[in-house]
C-alpha cells in the first residue's frame, strides 16, 4: 500500500453553513492530486464490506489509478459539487462520527483492505 497522507482542509472565516458547505467543496477539488479518482464518505453513500472495499481498491490499482483520495466533510456535510465530482460514495454507516474517528476507521479499513489482498489471515470472513 502506498504511504497515506492527510490534507486537512480548514476555512478559517465565519460563514453561514450553506456557504461554508459550498467554499469546503471548494477546497477539496482544488487539493485532489491531478487524476486522482475521489471517494466521497457520505452517510447516503453505499455501505461496503470490508471485502467489497478490498475489491475496489484492487480494480482501481490494477486499473491503473496513480492516486486515490477520500473526502471527509465538515459539520454539515460534503458540499454538492464533491459529491457529483466523486468516483464512489462510501458510507461508514447512518451514525454521525467525528472526524478524528471517520480518519481512524478509514486508515484501519485501508489497512485491512491491504491485508485482504495480501491473502493475510488477519480478516477473517
Amino acid at each position: 500500500m502506498p504511504p497515506v497522507t492527510i490534507v486537512e482542509i480548514e476555512e478559517k472565516r465565519r460563514l453561514p453553513p450553506a456557504a461554508l458547505k459550498l467554499r469546503e467543496a471548494e477546497l477539496i477539488l482544488a487539493a485532489l492530486p491531478a487524476g486522482a479518482r475521489l471517494v466521497a464518505l457520505d452517510e447516503r453513500g453505499v455501505g461496503w464490506t470490508s471485502r467489497d472495499f478490498a475489491d475496489r481498491l484492487a480494480a482501481w490499482r490494477d486499473g491503473g489509478t496513480g492516486a486515490l483520495a477520500f473526502a471527509i466533510g465538515g459539520a454539515d456535510g460534503l458540499g454538492s459539487a464533491v459529491i457529483e465530482r466523486a468516483d464512489a460514495v462510501m458510507s461508514l454507516g447512518a451514525v454521525t462520527w467525528p472526524h478524528l474517528l471517520v480518519r481512524g476507521l478509514l486508515l484501519e479499513q485501508l489497512y485491512r483492505a491491504q491485508q485482504i489482498l495480501a491473502g493475510h489471515p488477519y480478516h477473517r470472513e
